[in-house]
């Protein structure tokens, strides 16, 4: 009786370090990975640049005035119509025109000094010429000769002098004309008043720098939008490119363009670097307006009914032991003749029909579910529009790429893993 209750303890010993065995084999093993894949189908793919910028007229003035002083009249106000030389602004001239009559009576002053320079010229040439004679019939002292022949070069210099004072006078009383002319603001363009930064009565100062006084726009129909185009996508872009873009004043609506320019001075912000694209823009209906933010989109190629491959199978890399742990770590090739339609109407997946290699091709690699096990396969990619990529060669239609692995509870797996099973 005790030896088989020694045997019934023993084997429920047995049994229950089994049990404990199994529950821990099953608590720390590696959970099991799934495969996410995606197929390889024909698509349409258009290439995209996208900016942002600011709408405004191609021809636009900044009116300042030369002279300092109180706003008198004002003769425009916002959206106000003008031509050129109309005036839009008085400012008050009463200060200029007291310096004008100043500088009047001095230039008078002036010339009354060059009369009187030259009657003193003539008088000295008179005495001269008298004492000269005498001095002939020795009735005159040398002495009193030669102080009319200093007299004479005095009173000639005299009259130099006096014509330089006048022409001095001239300039200033010019000046001071000038200054009473700027007091006038004239428009000089036709155009749209945009923006007036100045009131009646308002007193401007423009000791240091010009002020502006009003922003007018040269034609509305016409405008331009300019662009902050990363470094990366101008080299995409070309003069003459059709585009599209929207603004939040008409949500859904497009508004077309075509690039007039792509100027080479760089903007960095932030260690950003981008560049100014500017782009032409009827506006025939003037919804548009100066200042709106315009998102911008330029379709710079487009490729229909072409293999397209998902960016997150370019993306994705498995764990180390998925990649170690199988016999996929080498690079497969596909057979010429098979794969993309590309690859089988030309032998170079790399050339063209026309036979010059095709710069925009890059190699890259995907991994591929080839009967249940995962192989890393080279690929030549052409265009993207950033969430699918044209395949030129590589690749067959309904081929499954790897975009992602998940384990069976959904969460990521881990690096230690050493137990995988391949879903297909």
């Amino acid at each position: 009786m005790k030896k088989s209750l020694v045997w019934i303890a023993l084997l429920l010993a047995l049994v229950a370090g089994g049990v404990a065995a199994w529950r821990y084999h099953v608590s720390h093993r590696p959970p099991e990975v799934q495969y996410k894949t995606a197929p390889v189908e024909k698509r349409s793919i258009v290439g995209k640049v996208t900016a942002s910028g600011t709408l405004s007229a191609i021809v636009t003035v900044q009116v300042g005035t030369q002279v300092s002083g109180r706003i008198a009249k004002l003769y425009a106000d916002y959206n106000s119509h003008v031509k050129k030389g109309e005036l839009v602004a008085k400012i008050d001239p009463q200060i200029f025109e007291a310096t004008v009559q100043q500088q009047q009576a001095g230039y008078l002053q002036a010339q009354a000094a060059v009369e009187t320079a030259l009657a003193n010229a003539n008088n000295a040439d008179k005495q001269y010429a008298r004492t000269k004679a005498l001095k002939e019939q020795n009735l005159a002292a040398q002495q009193d000769l030669d102080t009319a022949e200093a007299n004479v070069a005095t009173t000639h210099a005299a009259i130099d002098g006096a014509k330089a004072s006048l022409a001095q006078a001239a300039a200033q009383l010019h000046q001071a004309q000038v200054n009473l002319s700027y007091t006038n603001i004239i428009s000089p363009i036709d155009g749209v008043v945009i923006s007036r930064s100045v009131d009646l009565g308002q007193t401007v100062a423009a000791s240091l720098s010009a002020p502006t006084l009003f922003t007018i726009a040269q034609d509305l129909t016409k405008m331009q939008v300019d662009t902050s185009v990363s470094e990366g996508d101008v080299g995409r872009l070309q003069v003459g490119m059709r585009t599209y873009f929207t603004v939040d004043s008409y949500p859904g609506q497009r508004f077309n363009g075509e690039i007039r320019q792509i100027r080479n001075a760089a903007t960095t912000v932030q260690n950003v670097v981008t560049y100014d694209a500017v782009i032409d823009v009827p506006n025939d209906d003037l919804r548009l307006r100066p200042g709106m933010t315009a998102n911008v989109t330029v379709v710079y190629d487009e490729r229909r009914d072409v293999l397209a491959v998902s960016n997150a199978a370019l993306r994705f890399r498995p764990p180390p032991s998925i990649a170690g742990s199988s016999s996929s770590g080498r690079l497969h090739h596909r057979p010429r003749g098979e794969g993309s339609a590309a690859s089988r109407d030309r032998d170079d997946p790399l050339e063209k029909p026309d036979g010059k290699p095709d710069a925009k091709a890059e190699a890259k690699s995907v991994w591929v579910l080839r009967g249940g096990t995962p192989q890393l396969v080279s690929i030549h990619t052409g265009l993207t529009d950033g969430t699918v990529t044209e395949v030129v060669d590589g690749l067959a239609e309904g081929d499954a790429v790897i975009v992602d692995t998940l384990n069976a509870d959904g969460t990521a797996p881990s690096t230690t893993s050493t137990s995988v099973r391949r879903l297909f």
